[in-house]
Parts: C-alpha cells; sequence; structure tokens
C-alpha cells in the first residue's frame, strides 16, 4: 500500500509497459487517480497527453464514486512506441453500462461522457467478472 496525499491506494503494477491502481470508493480517490496518472505519463515521456488523460480519468473515477460503491481500478497501458496510442480503463463493481445524456446549460453534472467522446480518439465500455470497465484511447504524437 502507498499512501498519497492522505489517500491509501494499492498499486498494482508500474513496471513495462502497464500500470495499475486500486482506490477506495473515497472521494479523495478523484485526486489520487489525476496525481498517480499524471506521474506515471510523465515517467513513460508522455507528457504531451498527461493533462487529457488526467481529466478523462478524474471524470470517469467521479462517474463511479457516484453510482458505485466498491474499489475503483485504474490501469494504463503504454503504446509500444510514439505515434502509437495510450489505454486507459477505469473499472468499478457496478454493473450497469453508463448511458449519456445532453446536459443543460445550468447542470452541474452530465458532460463527463461527453467530453470522453469528444476529446479521445474511440471510447467505450465492457462488462468485467465483478462490474464493468470503461476505457478510452489517447493518440501519442510522434
Amino acid at each position: 500500500m502507498d499512501s498519497l496525499g492522505g489517500e491509501v491506494i494499492h498499486v498494482i503494477d508500474t513496471e513495462g509497459g502497464c500500470a495499475a491502481w486500486t482506490f477506495p470508493a473515497d472521494p479523495g480517490a478523484v485526486r489520487a487517480a489525476r496525481s498517480v496518472v499524471r506521474d506515471r505519463l510523465h515517467g513513460w515521456d508522455l507528457d504531451s497527453v498527461g493533462d487529457l488523460a488526467a481529466l478523462l480519468v478524474s471524470e470517469l473515477v467521479t462517474n463511479a464514486l457516484r453510482h458505485a460503491t466498491g474499489p475503483i481500478g485504474v490501469r494504463l497501458t503504454r503504446p509500444a512506441d510514439l505515434g502509437g496510442v495510450l489505454l486507459v480503463e477505469v473499472s468499478d463493481p457496478l454493473p450497469d453500462l453508463p448511458h449519456g445524456r445532453v446536459a443543460r446549460p445550468d447542470d452541474e453534472s452530465g458532460r463527463g461522457l461527453q467530453l470522453l467522446d469528444s476529446t479521445s480518439r474511440r471510447w467505450g465500455t465492457r462488462p468485467g467478472g465483478a462490474g464493468k470497465t470503461v476505457w478510452f484511447e489517447l493518440a501519442v504524437p510522434r
């Protein structure tokens, strides 16, 4: 277990071309997930997509916190070379797949999937044995 800004996280793996963490279903998980994603991408020399990846992860972790009560997983898969694709996955124990909606101008929420759709190369969802995974890809500039 590692401690990050007071939030306990379980680091599954950060070596090689993948990195994965499990966060408790706690509001501090959003900040912690953003931070570890930025740090890992910086370590992989992928700063060009670090801010966007961190923003999208924070949106998906926030969604997971609103709807699920169990641990939240975040996984990064580094592209084999520059000009490739970064794969980011956020998992939670709730089996219900997310549904986008059109947020009204005064709505405080409801824009996460729209943001994901407009900024990622592609994205999707898949059911898992104990929940679901929402994934997205970001093109890594050469």
